[in-house]
C-alpha cells in the first residue's frame, strides 16, 4: 500500500517580506516564522519611537525647540542615514530568511547544506524597489532637515546687528523722503573708520521677557529700508500675560540714549522713527551695534525697559509666513476702506467688511498695512491683531502639519538676535500665555503725545513721561479703561473746559483728566457767557458733532451726570464746550511719576 505524502506547506514570498520590513523593520522576519530575528530587530526602533512619543505627548510644542536645534538637526541627519542603513539591513536579511526557509522546506537540504539558491530576476528587481522606495522617503527627511539647518542658522543670527554691509540704506547725510521733519537732516561727520562698541546685549534669565517686532517696507530699486511696524512685546512669566506697546511710525522727537549720536542729532531723534534704522545701519560709529542695536537702544530708552531681542519680517515674507499657516482668521472691528492702498501696478481701492474674515497672506497684508482710510493707529491697533490671531491659532497639529512650509517661508522671511539654544524655553512660555488677557497699547495723541504740521507734513511728539509711566505699569491697569481710552481718541473730539465758578485751576483740573481719558480737552483763558454761577455742569455740543463723537458723548455724560445740549453755531469752532459749576464733581488724572 502506497503511503500518503503530507502536503507541502505553501512557499512564502520573499518580495512580501521585504516589503514588510519597509513598514517597520521586523514584520518580514516576523512574517517569515523567524520571531528570535523579528525581535532583535523591532526592539531598537521600537523603544526609540516609543520614547519619542512620550517626550511629544509629554513637551507637546516644546519639543520642537528642542528639535530645531542645530545639533539636533545634524543629529537627525546622521541618524535618518543609520535608519536607512538599518532599514536596508532588516528587508536584505527577511529576504534571504525567506528564500533559505523555502528551500530548506523544498527538500533541498543534503548532506552538505541547503542547495544553492538559483538567481530570481523579479524578485531581486522587486527587492531592489523596495530599497529605492526607503530611499526616496529618507532622502526627503534629509532634504527637510538641511532645508531647517539652513533656515535656523539663517533665522537665529545674533552676529548680524544691521550694520552697514550692502542693502539700501541711505547714504550718510542724504535726505530720505520719510525724513518729515520742519528741520533739515544736520551735516554729518564722516565715519570715524569704524563701528563704535556695541553695547552689552540684556539676555533673558526668565523674567520680563522684553521683544521687538520689526516690520519693514524694503524697496531696493528706491534705495529705501523703512521700519514701518515697530511693537515692542512684553511678556510676564510670573502672570502669565503679554502687553504690546506699538509707536506710531511718523513719531519724532524720540530721546536717544546716552550714545555718539547724541553728539550730532541732540538729545532726540527729530526725523521720523521709521527713519531710525537705516541711519543706525549705516552709522554704527554713531548707534553702536547698528541698525537693530539702534532700534533697540533708542525704544528701550523712550520706555524705560531693556528690550533683549528683535525680532524682522519684512512685509513681503509676511505674505508667505501666512500663507504657510494656511491663512489667518480676524475678527475685523472696523471696515477697512482705502482708495489708494499701494500695489505692484499702481493704486488699488480696499474694502475689507466687519466680521471674522478668513484672510490669505496678502489679504492679512493689506489689512495690516492700509491707512489711508484711517490713519496709523488704527493700522498699530490692526497689526496687533493679526499678531494675536497668528499666535492663536498656531497649535501644535497646524505647526508640525505645515512644518516644510513655515521652514521655507521663515528662512528668507524673518530674523532675530534671539538665541536659538534659549527657543525650547521660549515656545514652553509662549504656551503658558493667556492670549485673552493681552493688553494692548498704541501710543497715539492726545494722551501720549502730540501732533503737528511741521513744513506741513504731519509728525507726532511723544508724550515720554506718559508713555514710561504706561509700560512701567503695563501688567497692573484694566485693559477696558486703556481700550476705552483709545476708541474715544480715535473720534478725533476738540473740548474746550471753561471755568464757570471762578475757582483757580478748575478747568485745568477737569480737562487734565479728559485727557487722561483721550479727550482732546484744553482749558483756555476766556470766560464763560456773564451770568450767574451755574450749578451743575454745562455741556454745549456744537453743530450736529454729536453724531460724530458717540463715544466722546457717553464719556462725558457719564463723568458730570449731566445730558448734552445740542446747539447751532457756526462761529464755534470746536465741537464740544464744557462749563464747570458748583456741583462739578472733583476730576484729576492720576499723577505721572
Amino acid at each position: 500500500m502506497q503511503q500518503q505524502h503530507e502536503a507541502r506547506p505553501r512557499a512564502r514570498s520573499a518580495f512580501s517580506a521585504a516589503f514588510l520590513s519597509l513598514l517597520f523593520p521586523g514584520l518580514g522576519h516576523a512574517y517569515a516564522g523567524a520571531w528570535y530575528r523579528a525581535v532583535a530587530f523591532a526592539a531598537t526602533p521600537f523603544l526609540l519611537l516609543a520614547l519619542f512619543a512620550g517626550a511629544a505627548l509629554s513637551y507637546k510644542i516644546e519639543i520642537l525647540g528642542v528639535a530645531l536645534q542645530p545639533p539636533v538637526l545634524v543629529g537627525i541627519l546622521v541618524a535618518n542615514v543609520v535608519a536607512y542603513v538599518y532599514r536596508i539591513v532588516a528587508a536584505v536579511d527577511s529576504y534571504r530568511v525567506v528564500r533559505y526557509l523555502n528551500r530548506v522546506a523544498d527538500g533541498g537540504a543534503g548532506r552538505l547544506g541547503p542547495a544553492r539558491a538559483s538567481l530570481a530576476p523579479i524578485s531581486l528587481a522587486g527587492l531592489l524597489a523596495v530599497i529605492l522606495v526607503m530611499g526616496g522617503a529618507h532622502a526627503a527627511v534629509a532634504y527637510y532637515d538641511l532645508q531647517a539647518l539652513t533656515a535656523v542658522e539663517g533665522i537665529f543670527n545674533p552676529s548680524d546687528t544691521g550694520g552697514s554691509g550692502g542693502g539700501a540704506s541711505p547714504a550718510p547725510g542724504t535726505p530720505d523722503a520719510s525724513v518729515g521733519t520742519a528741520s533739515r537732516e544736520p551735516s554729518l561727520p564722516p565715519a570715524s573708520g569704524g563701528a563704535a562698541a556695541a553695547p552689552s546685549p540684556v539676555p533673558w534669565e526668565g523674567g520680563r521677557l522684553n521683544v521687538l517686532l520689526i516690520g519693514t517696507d524694503k524697496r531696493p530699486n528706491e534705495g529705501t529700508w523703512n521700519t514701518d511696524t515697530l511693537i515692542v512685546a512684553s511678556i510676564d512669566p510670573a502672570s502669565r500675560q503679554v502687553a504690546m506697546f506699538s509707536l506710531p511710525r511718523d513719531t519724532v522727537g524720540v530721546p536717544l540714549p546716552p550714545i555718539p549720536a547724541r553728539s550730532v542729532f541732540g538729545a532726540t531723534w527729530d526725523r521720523k522713527i521709521n527713519a531710525l534704522f537705516g541711519q543706525a545701519r549705516a552709522r554704527p560709529d554713531l548707534f553702536p551695534g547698528g541698525g537693530y542695536e539702534g532700534l533697540k537702544d533708542t525704544l528701550g530708552y523712550l520706555y524705560g525697559i531693556p528690550i533683549n531681542y528683535f525680532v524682522e519680517v519684512d512685509f513681503s515674507g509676511f505674505k508667505t509666513v501666512v500663507e504657510a499657516l494656511g491663512g489667518v482668521t480676524v475678527n475685523v472691528q472696523v471696515p477697512v476702506v482705502d482708495d489708494y492702498y499701494p500695489g505692484d501696478a499702481g493704486t488699488l481701492r480696499v474694502y475689507i467688511p466687519t466680521g471674522v474674515q478668513h484672510m490669505s497672506g496678502s489679504q492679512a497684508l493689506v489689512y495690516a498695512r492700509s491707512r489711508h482710510g484711517s490713519n496709523d493707529f488704527d493700522r498699530a491697533s490692526r497689526q496687533q491683531r493679526v499678531i494675536l490671531s497668528l499666535r492663536q491659532q498656531a497649535d501644535f497639529t497646524t505647526l508640525i502639519q505645515r512644518l516644510p512650509d513655515l521652514v521655507q517661508s521663515t528662512s528668507k522671511a524673518v530674523k532675530t538676535d534671539y538665541p536659538i539654544a534659549k527657543l525650547p524655553q521660549l515656545i514652553e512660555l509662549a504656551s503658558r500665555i493667556d492670549i485673552g488677557n493681552v493688553r494692548s497699547f498704541v501710543f497715539s495723541p492726545p494722551y501720549y503725545g502730540f501732533e503737528g504740521y511741521p513744513g506741513g507734513i504731519y509728525t507726532l511728539s511723544p508724550n515720554v513721561p506718559r508713555i514710561r509711566a504706561a509700560v512701567a505699569s503695563a501688567f497692573n491697569f484694566d485693559p477696558r479703561v486703556e481700550a476705552q481710552r483709545q476708541a474715544v481718541a480715535q473720534e478725533g473730539a476738540q473740548v474746550w473746559v471753561l471755568n464757570g465758578t471762578g475757582g483757580t485751576g478748575t478747568a485745568a483740573a477737569v480737562a487734565g483728566y479728559l485727557d487722561f481719558r483721550g479727550v482732546a480737552a484744553s482749558a483756555p483763558t476766556q470766560r464763560p457767557p456773564a451770568g450767574a454761577v451755574p450749578a451743575d455742569t454745562i455741556i454745549r455740543v456744537y453743530n450736529g458733532a454729536e453724531t460724530k463723537l458717540p463715544l466722546t458723548m457717553a464719556l462725558l455724560e457719564q463723568a458730570f451726570g449731566v445730558q448734552a445740549l445740542p446747539v447751532t453755531d457756526p462761529a464755534v469752532r470746536v465741537g464740544v464746550i464744557v462749563t464747570t459749576g458748583r456741583k462739578t464733581p472733583t476730576l484729576e488724572a492720576p499723577v505721572i511719576p
